[in-house]
């Protein structure tokens, strides 16, 4: 099967290069080959996947409603499935947190999130410029690869992308630096060449950027500072939101509110392809049918939405049980980096993400073979593949994340008996 993969897929095909076989069935944090073989799941689609593999209460929402022959497809016209997710977001996310936010349904990916919520801070603000941070990533279409720091994403856009100044994001510069100074001092100033921008992005840990973790006070500091010079802050919690640090919104801990928030991969629950813009109602000056798309309708994503809600965030089960398992999950890194001196490495993330930066050294990559090798699918991330990074299903028991630890234990172990690390450069 994989030769039918090699001969007909394009080139551009990458994670099925990391994991070399052919997937048959899936189940909560465990992939099944064609050969049997099972694989626990450290890499949940990409954040996609936060409540694990074929969730049965979503699964069971799902079937009803497919073969009650509701409509599947609509694109922006009124269903009961759209009915009932919208208001089971404002009576389980939003009122709780004493949020006052427009829904908008820009299209199913997270891209079209941030496209939308870029589109609309320029049309607010009467501004063209953006401020993004450094290592950042908000996807891969232009708008969001203009806000999109690595270079290699970048170039594959074919055109320049503009409107766009970086900043260094929280501890770039180090742990002494103060970034958010630094990034005033260019606004305030009019001969910096840095124009009052419509907008700053970001996202509060950055995922693909390296599990890089912006503090809460640094989150503070920089929301009162868009508020003092009349900038909208847009967080992007595509990948760490819906629960992956801990609390359902990655930026509840800080006690701040985005003016644009921008939500996609688990928010459907089920790995169905959703996403939703929310911001201030006062911001809400689109014109009917100015900012659409084919696949905004996508009820089969609003019903296992609405089922994710209802079934894990009717209290706070799920974030004291994911505080527990970061706890397990750090003290695990933590103790491979002493076991392994010689790697410099370090451990950062919140909740169920979690790095091992290793540097330079291409270990990151090796790690992620050997465990693969042994039965765990595990990514890397940062600009240079430096950060194996940890993001099973947030519903994974304390038993397969313990299993998970021993798998990396093991391939750490294994790689570093073979020849060592390469010398290391500190990315």
């Amino acid at each position: 099967m994989m030769k039918t993969i090699e001969r007909l897929e394009s080139q551009v095909r990458g994670y099925v290069r990391s994991f070399p076989t052919v997937f048959a069935k899936a189940e909560g944090a465990v992939l099944t080959d064609t050969e049997g073989r099972q694989f626990l799941d450290f890499f949940a689609g990409a954040g996609a996947l936060n409540y694990g593999h074929n969730p049965e209460p979503l699964r069971e929402a799902l079937l009803r409603y497919i073969t009650s022959g509701a409509p599947t497809h609509t694109l922006d016209m009124a269903t009961v499935a759209k009915v009932e997710l919208l208001e089971e977001i404002e009576r389980t996310l939003l009122k709780p947190r004493g949020l006052d936010y427009r829904v908008q349904f820009p299209g199913p990916t997270g891209t079209n999130a941030v496209e939308a919520a870029l589109k609309l801070a320029r049309k607010v603000t009467g501004r063209e410029g953006v401020i993004a941070f450094t290592n950042g990533f908000h996807g891969m279409s232009l708008g969001a690869l203009s806000v999109t720091g690595n270079a290699f994403k970048r170039a594959g856009a074919g055109v320049p992308l503009g409107h766009t100044n970086f900043m260094p994001f929280a501890d770039y510069l180090g742990d002494e630096a103060d970034t958010l100074t630094y990034l005033e001092t260019f606004i305030k100033d009019s001969s910096s060449g840095v124009d009052l921008p419509a907008a700053i992005i970001l996202e509060t840990v950055q995922a693909e950027g390296g599990v890089n973790v912006a503090s809460f006070a640094w989150l503070q500091r920089l929301r009162k500072l868009t508020r003092e010079h009349g900038i909208l802050l847009i967080i992007d919690d595509i990948q760490v939101g819906c629960g992956r640090t801990g609390p359902f919104l990655s930026f509840e801990p800080a006690d701040i509110e985005p003016d644009i928030l921008c939500l996609s991969k688990s928010m459907s629950g089920f790995g169905l392809p959703f996403a939703i813009t929310l911001f201030r109602p006062e911001l809400d000056v689109w014109s009917p049918g100015e900012h659409n798309g084919t696949f905004r309708g996508h009820n089969l994503a609003f019903v296992t939405a609405t089922a994710a809600l209802r079934t894990y965030w009717q209290d706070d089960a799920l974030p004291r049980a994911t505080a527990r398992k970061h706890e397990t999950a750090r003290k695990r890194l933590e103790a491979i980096a002493a076991r392994h001196p010689e790697l410099g490495a370090s451990v950062r993330g919140r909740g169920m993400i979690l790095g091992l930066d290793v540097g330079d050294t291409g270990l990151a990559g090796r790690f992620s073979r050997a465990a693969f090798d042994r039965g765990l699918l595990i990514e890397t991330a940062g600009p240079t593949d430096n950060v194996l990074k940890l993001l099973p299903p947030v519903t994974l028991t304390e038993a397969e994340l313990n299993q998970g630890l021993d798998i990396i234990d093991e391939a750490v172990d294994a790689v570093m008996a073979e020849n060592g690390p390469s010398p290391r450069v500190v990315a």
